[in-house]
C-alpha cells in the first residue's frame, strides 16, 4: 500500500476509533455483501462453487494475510481426509482434530488480548470454519445410519454421498459467512448452489427477491453501529480497573455493569447484521414461506440475533434462541442432543458440557470459561423459576405474572453480570468485577437451584378437555 493510501487509512481508522488492521478487516467484511450479490450472476454450479472458494480465500488474504488460508487448510484437509478414508469414525475424528487445531491457534495467538489492543487475526474466521467442517463430517457419518431412530435434524442434514473437493472447499470458504457466520449446513449449501429444494426456480413459488430484506439488515447494521459509537465513550471496559469505579456504591456498580454489557452487545449486533445482509442478498438466507395470506418469505437461515428478544428476554432459557442463533443451533444439534441417552431426559450435565464446548470454541481465556459456566447456572436457575411459575394455578393470574417478572429481572441481573467476564477476559479482571458487586450474579442462581431441590413444584393440572384430547 502506498504512503498516501496508508495515511488515508490511518485517518479513517482514527475517525471511527479503530486500528488500521481492524479497519482493513471491516472494509473486507462489508465487501462480502457486493461479492455475495455478484454470486447470483455466476452461471452453473461448478463455477458457483469455484467462485465461493476463490472469493473467500481472496478476502481472507486481504484481511489477515497469506497465513490465514494456510490455517484454514489444516482443519479443511483433515476433515476431508477423514471423510474419504474413515467414514465410520470421520465425525468424531474431525471433531477432536478441528477443535484441537483451533485450541492450538487460540493458545498461540491469544486473540482476545490482540483485539483489546486493536489487533486482529484469522482466529474468528477459523472458529466459523471449525463448526462447518465438523458438521459436514458428522452428517456424512450419519449417512451410514438407518433413518429410523435418528433425530429430525439428523434426518434432514445427513449426507448419503461425499461432496466433491470443490463443493467442500466452496462450502467452507463461501465469503458470505466466512468471517463471522452464520453457520449453515452442507446440504443447504449444495441445494442453494444447484438451485434445488427451496431454491428451485422452476417451482410454483420460487425463491423471492432478497433486496427488501437486505436493505432492512443494512439499516439495522447502521443503527447498531451508531448506538455503539455513541455509548462506548460513556461506558468503556477500562473503567472497571479505574479507582473511580471502586468508589461507587453497590447499585451504581451494578448499573454500570448493565450499561457496559448493553453497550458491547451493539457491536455484535452490527457484525451479525452485516453477515445477515450478505447471506440474504445471495439467496442462501431464504428458509421458506410463512403460512399467512399472502405468504411472506422467511430469512431465518441468515438470522444470528434477535435484538429485541435479547434485550427483553423474559427467561434465560430462551437466550440461545435469540443470541448467536446459528451457533446455538449447531451446539444443540452436534453436542447437546448427542449427549442425551435414548429414553432419558437431558439434565444439568448435558447443559454444562455444551456450555464448556462453547467456551473452548471462543478461546482459552478464564473470562470465557467463567462466563459459560455462569450461563449454565443462569439457565438452570431460570428453568427452576419457570417451573414454579407453571405450578401456580391459573386462577392466581397476578401471582403468575409476578413470577414471570421475577424471571425477567433474574435474567437481566445474571446475564449482564456474567457477560463482564466475556468482555474483560482475564481471571483477575473478571473476579474483580464480580467481587465488586459481591458475586450477586453467581450467588442468586446457586441459591435458586438449591431451592428448586427443596421446593419442588407440583405438575400443573391439565384441564379435562385437554386430557380427553
Amino acid at each position: 500500500m502506498g504512503g498516501e493510501g496508508l495515511v488515508g487509512m490511518e485517518a479513517a481508522a482514527a475517525a471511527i476509533g479503530v486500528s488500521v488492521p481492524v479497519l482493513r478487516f471491516l472494509i473486507c467484511f462489508v465487501t462480502t455483501i457486493p461479492v455475495s450479490w455478484a454470486w447470483r450472476a455466476v452461471p452453473g454450479s461448478f463455477l458457483k462453487h469455484l467462485y465461493s472458494a476463490l472469493t473467500g480465500a481472496a478476502l481472507s488474504y486481504l484481511s489477515f494475510g497469506f497465513s490465514s488460508n494456510l490455517h484454514f487448510l489444516v482443519p479443511m484437509s483433515l476433515g476431508y481426509i477423514f471423510m474419504v478414508l474413515c467414514r465410520r469414525y470421520c465425525g468424531i475424528l474431525t471433531f477432536f482434530a478441528a477443535f484441537g487445531y483451533l485450541i492450538g491457534c487460540h493458545v498461540y495467538y491469544m486473540s482476545g488480548d490482540a483485539w483489546k489492543e486493536g489487533g486482529i487475526d484469522a482466529t474468528g474466521a477459523l472458529m466459523v470454519l471449525t463448526l462447518k467442517v465438523i458438521s459436514c463430517s458428522i452428517n456424512y457419518n450419519d449417512g451410514l445410519l438407518k433413518e429410523e431412530g435418528l433425530r429430525e435434524a439428523q434426518k434432514k442434514y445427513r449426507l448419503l454421498k461425499c461432496p466433491s473437493l470443490l463443493e467442500y472447499v466452496g462450502y467452507c470458504l463461501c465469503c458470505g459467512s466466512h468471517f463471522a457466520g452464520p453457520v449453515y449446513e452442507m446440504k443447504d449449501y449444495l441445494e442453494w448452489t444447484e438451485r434445488k429444494g427451496l431454491w428451485n426456480c422452476d417451482s410454483k413459488q420460487g425463491p423471492p427477491s432478497p433486496y427488501g430484506a437486505t436493505l432492512r439488515a443494512l439499516l439495522q447494521a447502521a443503527l447498531c453501529m451508531g448506538i455503539y459509537l455513541y455509548l462506548v465513550p460513556y461506558f468503556p471496559l477500562s473503567r472497571f480497573s479505574e479507582p473511580i469505579y471502586q468508589q461507587w456504591g453497590f447499585w451504581k456498580r451494578l448499573g454500570y455493569q448493565y450499561m457496559s454489557g448493553f453497550t458491547a452487545r451493539w457491536k455484535y449486533y452490527f457484525i451479525w447484521s452485516i453477515s445477515e445482509a450478505a447471506i440474504i442478498i445471495c439467496g442462501l438466507g431464504f428458509s421458506g414461506w410463512t403460512d399467512t395470506v399472502p405468504p411472506k418469505p422467511k430469512w431465518d437461515r441468515a438470522k444470528n440475533v434477535d435484538i429485541i428478544g435479547v434485550e427483553l428476554a423474559n427467561s434465560a432459557v430462551g437466550l440461545p434462541l435469540v443470541w448467536n442463533i446459528q451457533v446455538s443451533t449447531w451446539l444443540r444439534y452436534y453436542v447437546y442432543e448427542r449427549l442425551i441417552q435414548k429414553g432419558k431426559k437431558p439434565g444439568f450435565l448435558q447443559l454444562l458440557v455444551t456450555q464448556t464446548v462453547s467456551a473452548v470454541w471462543h478461546g482459552l481465556y478464564a473470562g470465557y470459561i467463567i462466563f459459560f459456566v455462569q450461563s449454565a447456572l443462569m439457565i438452570a436457575g431460570s428453568r427452576a423459576i419457570y417451573r414454579w411459575q407453571q405450578a401456580i394455578p391459573l386462577s392466581m393470574d397476578m401471582l403468575r405474572k409476578v413470577m414471570g417478572f421475577i424471571n425477567f429481572a433474574y435474567t437481566v441481573l445474571v446475564l449482564n453480570y456474567s457477560c463482564i467476564g466475556f468482555m474483560v477476559l482475564s481471571m483477575h479482571e473478571t473476579l474483580a468485577s464480580y467481587g465488586s458487586v459481591y458475586y450477586v450474579g453467581t450467588i442468586v442462581p446457586v441459591v435458586v437451584i438449591l431451592l428448586s431441590y427443596i421446593i419442588k413444584p407440583s405438575k400443573p393440572r391439565r384441564s379435562q378437555a385437554h386430557k380427553d384430547k
